[in-house]
């Protein structure tokens, strides 16, 4: 039997229900070990008892479209109209003129308990790009949550579509997909450190930062299903649109996989930037998180850092990640260090619905097909 318990988590202000409660809550029972949000909370369990405090963040982009559920429809989902036109990142003119739709985002945010960093234009027509304010890890994937979920919501409220898709190649090829990098860092539980920051180190990487990043780095292509979930995620992960194609590292560099961002002790941390912006963020963080603890737990050392372009250097093929959704849940299911941290209950589960989106994929035809194939063979 299948039964939501204890009310983990209420956000006091729902912002579109007249003050009215929301509640985050978890699987129990049998279903607790298949709990998305359980797995995350077992994850943190154990790197809890290895001494350690998790904080993350997480920032996304998205599409916003002037479209309805109808509309789009009706469309097919091809020739959709973005709120704006062109590629302008970063732009003044952009968020001045949709200043209003910004500080409604703002404002839902702050009422919902998601606080947001910073919100701006991204590369491409209507691409928007949020950072969420950094929390303990467990009130980090919450927020993600609510934001993912609310962020569409008041879109719609507002006569407009956003979509977390991780690539909107049937709209347009000629556009990067969308992101949704996660932060990490560790402190000591007792001393309240970074553990992270070592100043005595090039570019302040402590060895546990360095384990961390050797297990993040030679588990990537195990958990990687975890962190692409769809069909559609590895669509985005090919060369030259700044989503990685292998498990690469480097220091302030956004063409790898992950990206250590040095500095203060307050300010050291590591940007997993493989994830795609359709990832869970519950169980985005749980790999993320486990396979980093692995490498501390294992004493690992990463691969020699990137420097320069990711695309253009030659990597070892253990550091390849999956190129397909099958191709990621069959390496998954075989990943002994994945059943350790995560549990055979969870992971033969996982695996088997990956498997089961990728056999439903499948099943279609698609427009390239017909374009390609329908008159000539």
């Amino acid at each position: 039997m299948l039964l939501f318990v204890f009310c983990l988590k209420a956000v006091a202000n729902y912002r579109f229900e007249n003050g009215m409660l929301f509640f985050l809550a978890e699987f129990s029972g049998d279903a607790e070990s298949l709990c998305p949000r359980g797995t995350l909370r077992r994850v943190i369990e154990k790197a809890e008892d290895l001494g350690f405090e998790v904080s993350s963040a997480f920032e996304y982009e998205f599409f916003l479209f002037k479209e309805t559920p109808d509309s789009v429809r009706e469309k097919g989902f091809q020739n959709l109209k973005p709120i704006t036109p062109d590629w302008f990142g970063y732009s003044v003119l952009r968020n001045s003129v949709h200043s209003e739709l910004y500080h409604q985002i703002l404002d839902m945010a702050e009422v919902m308990d998601f606080p947001i960093e910073g919100i701006y234009t991204e590369t491409g027509p209507g691409v928007i790009e949020a950072a969420i304010t950094v929390d303990s890890a467990r009130n980090a994937a919450d927020k993600a949550a609510l934001f993912k979920t609310f962020l569409k919501v008041l879109a719609q409220r507002n006569g407009m579509m956003a979509t977390f898709m991780a690539n909107m190649a049937k709209w347009s090829a000629d556009y990067p997909g969308q992101s949704g990098h996660i932060h990490i860092s560790l402190k000591d539980t007792q001393s309240g450190e970074s553990v992270f920051h070592d100043p005595s180190n090039p570019h302040q990487i402590s060895k546990l930062q360095r384990h961390f990043i050797a297990g993040q780095q030679r588990l990537m292509p195990d958990y990687l299903c975890m962190v692409a979930p769809t069909v559609n995620s590895y669509t985005r992960m090919v060369p030259g649109f700044w989503a990685p194609t292998h498990a690469t590292w480097g220091v302030k560099n956004r063409i790898t996989a992950l990206r250590v961002i040095s500095g203060s002790e307050h300010s050291q941390h590591i940007e997993y930037r493989v994830a795609p912006v359709d990832a869970n963020p519950y169980l985005a963080l749980a790999a993320a998180l486990a396979s980093g603890l692995g490498g501390i737990a294992n004493e690992w050392e990463p691969e020699p850092q990137v420097k320069g372009n990711a695309y253009e250097q030659n990597h070892s093929s253990e550091l390849a990640l999956p190129s397909t959704l099958w191709e990621a849940s069959q390496k998954f299911k075989q990943s002994s260090f994945a059943r350790e941290w995560l549990g055979d209950a969870f992971v033969d589960h996982f695996a088997a619905s990956r498997e089961w989106e990728e056999r439903e994929f499948r099943k279609h035809i698609t427009d390239w097909e017909l374009d390609r194939y329908f008159e000539i063979i």
